[in-house]
């Protein structure tokens, strides 16, 4: 019992970085046409994150993160999905039943989700105005919106 509840803190955590990482740059292609940068964010807080079809927390975790996008994008927030399925079409069919607003990205080959060496699906990674990255969450429970608001406005503060 307590190797299964040491798994799960380690699927379900949030690490604070303490020395600003640089965001590591990439572009992708998106469901709402133009490829996006992430380079070309700067000045934006944005929060990446990495899901697949197949995971049930990742599904759950889509409306949640639909309506954070909505209540600060005024404010120079921008929720980025990136998509890991090796198939579009997965993802897809996926946002076909759960339509969120925020640009989906497609990562097929897995490469950016490499570049942040995301382990666990969903995993969100925080990134400030000045492109650092500043705050990991892995997994997701019910509840984890509550630290996801603090984080995103400490970053919209600065």
């Amino acid at each position: 019992m307590l190797r299964i509840a040491a798994i799960f803190v380690l699927l379900v955590s949030s690490i604070n970085i303490s020395a600003a990482e640089r965001s590591k740059d990439f572009t992708l292609a998106s469901n709402q046409g133009a490829n996006l940068r992430l380079a070309e964010q700067r000045g934006e807080v944005i929060m990446l994150n990495f899901w697949a079809s197949w995971c049930g927390p990742c599904r759950q975790e889509m409306p949640l993160l639909d309506q954070l996008h909505e209540r600060y994008s005024a404010a120079g927030f921008q929720v980025w999905g990136v998509n890991v399925d090796a198939h579009r079409s997965d993802a897809e069919k996926l946002l076909g039943k759960i339509p969120v607003n925020f640009p989906i990205l497609f990562d097929s080959s897995s490469d950016v989700s490499k570049m942040y060496g995301i382990e666990a699906m969903p995993s969100t990674v925080f990134i400030d105005r000045d492109g650092n990255v500043r705050h990991i969450h892995k997994g997701y429970r019910d509840g984890d919106e509550a630290a996801y608001k603090k984080i995103i406005k400490e970053l919209i503060r600065e």
